[in-house]
């Protein structure tokens, strides 16, 4: 197994490619950016931002590590792995490494299962990239502790700071799809895996917190623009989580923590068990 970071960054002022020079990468026009001592990379601008620390919080990200790391959602990540590594093994002829973007990756996680899955024979070139620098801070230290498996970077999916045509496989797990982006940075035939929250997706917490629920919207999901549907899976099982602590850490991470009223989140701290339901969409697409 080989598996190296992405290097085809590009500048996120001009767009043009980044060149990995000592501790920082340049572009042609002279724009530098430092790489952080624990590896990683800001290509943020500050009028590509719309608050002053866009993203997870430092607090949100800690939980999120703690409940992931506990391999709460791994029957996630092994069906993500197992849908990006089919593609890998398709390339194997190919001279060059199969390369993944995990667009909103958080502190890692999904790339490092994604890493772990790869077979011996299998060649891949991975790219974590958050707009909340707590995140990719924290995926950066993780992967320190081994040689780096992947470029970290802080940036938006907005503004994907990768040259065009030049990834195989994009990850957006929970995240913020942006189809234009995605489709500018996607070899043709490239695949796009979107991970969504199905209709019954922690609706025993919802039902806790909020006092009604929103309709479930259409399952009916048309392509993206510049896509075409390849496939969809549906994962579902039960997660009993015990301890208050463990059921914090859940609600921490998701946006219904901020949702939620005042009231809401205290019904939920008052609990010492819950059992509730994972039921996530995967949703791949092929690049036209």
């Amino acid at each position: 197994m080989s598996i190296t970071p992405f290097q085809a960054l590009a500048c996120p002022l001009d767009g043009k490619p980044l060149a990995h020079s000592g501790s920082a990468w340049r572009c042609p026009e002279g724009h530098s950016f430092d790489i952080a001592k624990q590896g990683y990379v800001n290509l943020l601008p500050v009028q590509q931002k719309r608050s002053h620390d866009p993203g997870d919080s430092k607090t949100m990200v800690a939980a999120r590590q703690r409940f992931l790391d506990a391999g709460h959602y791994h029957p996630i990540a092994d069906a993500v792995g197992h849908a990006v590594l089919g593609y890998a093994e398709s390339q194997l002829l190919s001279s060059e490494p199969f390369s993944c973007l995990d667009a909103g990756c958080g502190e890692g996680y999904y790339l490092r299962q994604l890493a772990d899955a790869a077979a011996s024979a299998q060649s891949l070139s991975l790219m974590g990239l958050d707009i909340s620098k707590w995140a990719v801070l924290a995926a950066a230290r993780q992967d320190a502790k081994q040689s780096p498996l992947s470029s970290w970077v802080v940036g938006s999916n907005a503004h994907l700071p990768v040259q065009t045509g030049t990834l195989d496989s994009v990850l957006c797990m929970f995240g913020f799809p942006v189809a234009s982006e995605f489709a500018r940075v996607l070899k043709t035939g490239g695949v796009l895996l979107q991970v969504e929250a199905g209709p019954d997706h922690l609706r025993e917490l919802r039902e806790i917190i909020y006092p009604t629920l929103k309709p479930e919207r259409s399952s009916e999901v048309e392509a993206p623009e510049g896509f075409s549907n390849q496939s969809s899976e549906r994962v579902s099982y039960s997660l009993t989580l015990k301890g208050s602590e463990k059921i914090a850490d859940l609600l921490a991470m998701t946006p219904h923590f901020y949702r939620a009223s005042a009231e809401g989140r205290a019904r939920a701290a008052a609990l010492e068990e819950l059992t509730v339901t994972v039921d996530v969409r995967i949703l791949i697409y092929a690049r036209i």
